[in-house]
């Protein structure tokens, strides 16, 4: 039923390695973390002072969660205060703060260039990148709003034991349907982060980019959580006894045909350590893993 398809920044150096990284269903290769902005000196004679004090109030609950919860949140599901898991309440926080955010680019406004923002992927903090461009940040949190809904699809499709424990760990089809719909919503990040806003820099402000904001890493991301619904949707076909060959055969191709796009958008990037190789052994693997 396999179906085969035709046809530096990065610098190394030491880094952080996580003390474990638990069970992993979709490989995450890092969150972006930000860290701490001055709105009030960059922005405090252009701008109103309550919009200032917005902008800093929504930004600063997204540093402060995104660095207590960045290290676990890809690895275990942990509950806040208010109930509701951390993924969510952190995602919730930078949809509020996107359109404000975006509001600094209007109409070519000036201000995009006044605020320096500085982020770090989490799992190669010796590479730090700072930008004095509005639309670095927007990038950032696309690409962290991105990485956020594919750990929970993770979470989502870890096996677990029955309550009595007398059956074998398993994934719920209710989680493997709620996570082909997350998996779209990552995509969906990611395409609009590749045909928006990347376009916003010049060659030269592209080639300033961290690795991990690349286009082809942001396209290989898309192509990923489309292949893994993909995948996600044709074990539910085999399992289903109404599914066709013929729709099996077709999500089979689908799948194969996303995992190579993914594999040559990274085939030229330099991610030979750390995360960046991590991810491209997995995009082999499960693009191999599609064609058997």
């Amino acid at each position: 039923m396999g179906c085969f398809a035709s046809t530096p920044k990065d610098s190394g150096g030491n880094r952080r390695k996580p003390t474990s990284i638990g069970e992993v269903s979709v490989y995450v290769p890092g969150l972006r973390i930000p860290r701490a902005v001055d709105f009030l000196q960059s922005l405090g004679d252009q701008l109103p002072k309550t919009l200032v004090e917005r902008l800093t109030a929504l930004r600063t609950r997204i540093v402060v969660m995104a660095n207590q919860e960045g290290p676990t949140i890809t690895r275990t599901r942990r509950k806040t205060q208010h109930g509701g898991s951390t993924l969510l309440d952190l995602h919730q926080a930078l949809l509020d703060y996107l359109p404000v955010v975006l509001g600094l680019t209007k109409d070519g406004s000036h201000l995009q260039f006044k605020v320096q923002f500085n982020w770090v992927n989490q799992e190669d903090e010796e590479e730090e990148t700072e930008m004095s461009n509005v639309w670095y940040e927007v990038l950032s949190v696309l690409h962290l709003m991105a990485m956020l809904q594919m750990s929970q699809a993770n979470l989502l499709l870890l096996p677990r034991g029955s309550s009595d424990g007398h059956n074998h760990p398993k994934v719920s089809e209710e989680n493997r349907r709620t996570s082909i719909d997350i998996f779209l919503k990552a995509a969906g990040y990611l395409d609009c982060a590749v045909k928006h806003v990347l376009p916003q820099f010049s060659a030269e402000q592209r080639r300033s980019l961290p690795v991990d904001l690349a286009e082809g890493v942001l396209r290989a991301l898309c192509l990923q959580a489309l292949g893994q619904g993909v995948d996600i949707q044709l074990g539910m076909a085999i399992d289903s006894s109404k599914a066709t060959l013929a729709v099996k055969r077709r999500l089979s191709c689908e799948m194969v045909k996303y995992w190579q796009q993914a594999q040559d958008n990274l085939m030229n990037l330099p991610l030979a350590n750390g995360w960046g190789e991590k991810h491209g052994l997995f995009v082999k693997w499960k693009y191999v893993e599609a064609k058997l």
